[in-house]
């Protein structure tokens, strides 16, 4: 394949271009290298939501409709579109996408590949016919990222990836773009209903099984005797029906709202006064990244690489993952605390500035981008 040394093509390989951390992670890597590279996204499962907006804004999207099982159509596909597109670099976003981009390789070969961890499935287990893929399937010229210490140690104990070949590159965010705007507080409080005494918490998630939603509800049943703290889901997804089901049953609807996808969470993040996370299983989350960056203290489960952005009693509160009982615990002691709520808040905002900027992390996959490629003369 020739290469195109000048301006390489990166194809950004994902499941889909829904609303998620490593989707708008893939958008703004296109964005950030629009100078040195040209990008094209490859979705194997649907376009989804984001998707929508990208191509409305003239980016070039390819859909491929994987079947279920083992798709071999794909390996096919994808590797003509490779070899049509003259792509240098594939990007793949989570593990599904590395292995069909490496099978479509055999036996004719295609482009090197940067293989990204966002995070690990719940529970997660030493996969020993994935151990013997990746001996056949990771090249040398390819290149393995995680998003955090704990996820580069579940590559090397359950995918038998060398450490050695793990680089640790930290999600980030523009903090600039969150920081909090006490102008808007007013002004988003009255659209939620809330009063100014009211402790106003929000969680932004995906509506899945993963962001365990239902340990949130059950923890503010708990808090029934506290009905001036609020909860507020951001957020689309399967388990929604769930969700509101719980909330009905336990006569939540006064406390606990459902807000749907927004495309405004900086703003809506000035009218809370903590975030929360109830995950049983993350990589780096963007969205508490961003709660930080905008001064909220944050009470969250303490899985996966949670305990790298979060520590707890400095920045934020954490405790088990389906323990209901603690994150009531936790949200009534920052209730109790404006003094607290602004001194977690506040060394949260520095932290998200010192370890999670989108400077850093786009120089990191900048720098991979263009030796692989072969760019200003660095070999792959």
């Amino acid at each position: 394949m020739q290469s195109n040394v000048s301006r390489p093509v990166i194809c950004q390989l994902l499941h889909s271009l829904s609303v998620g951390g490593a989707e708008i992670l893939a958008s703004q890597y296109a964005e950030r290298s629009r100078e040195m590279a040209r990008t094209v996204f490859v979705c194997l499962e649907e376009l989804g939501d984001l998707g929508e907006r990208l191509r409305g804004a003239g980016a070039e999207i390819e859909v491929f409709r994987r079947q279920p099982g083992f798709d071999y159509r794909l390996t096919r596909d994808l590797a003509s579109f490779f070899r049509d597109q003259m792509v240098d670099v594939v990007h793949a976003q989570q593990y599904t996408p590395f292995f069909y981009a490496a099978l479509s390789r055999l036996p004719r070969g295609g482009p090197p590949i940067l293989f990204t961890e966002h995070g690990r499935t719940y529970p997660d287990y030493r996969r020993p016919k994935r151990v013997l893929a990746n001996k056949f399937l990771l090249r040398r010229s390819d290149r393995v990222a995680a998003v955090g210490e704990q996820v580069k140690r579940a590559l090397v104990a359950n995918e038998g990836i060398e450490s050695k070949r793990i680089e640790v590159i930290y999600n980030g965010i523009d903090v600039a773009a969150f920081r909090r705007d006490t102008g808007k507080r007013s002004e988003v409080r009255r659209e939620l209903g809330l009063q100014e005494s009211d402790l106003a918490v929000m969680q932004v998630a995906r509506l899945n099984q993963l962001k365990d939603h239902l340990t949130a509800v059950r923890a503010w049943h708990r808090l029934s005797s506290c009905p001036s703290i609020r909860l507020f889901l951001v957020g689309e997804g399967e388990e929604r029906a769930a969700i509101e089901k719980m909330i009905g049953e336990l006569k939540l609807q006064r406390t606990v709202t459902l807000l749907g996808t927004r495309t405004d969470v900086p703003r809506l993040l000035n009218g809370a006064d903590v975030f929360l996370m109830t995950s049983v299983s993350e990589g780096i989350p963007l969205t508490l990244i961003e709660a930080m960056a905008n001064g909220l203290p944050c009470v969250s489960t303490s899985v996966g690489g949670i305990s790298e952005v979060i520590v707890d009693g400095q920045t934020g509160l954490l405790s088990a993952a389906g323990d209901d009982l603690a994150i009531s615990v936790n949200v009534q002691c920052l209730a109790s605390s404006a003094e607290q709520r602004q001194r977690l808040g506040a060394a949260g905002r520095e932290r998200a500035e010192r370890l999670f900027s989108d400077r850093v992390m786009h120089d990191a996959y900048h720098r991979l981008y263009r030796e692989m490629a072969g760019v200003g003369g660095v070999s792959s």
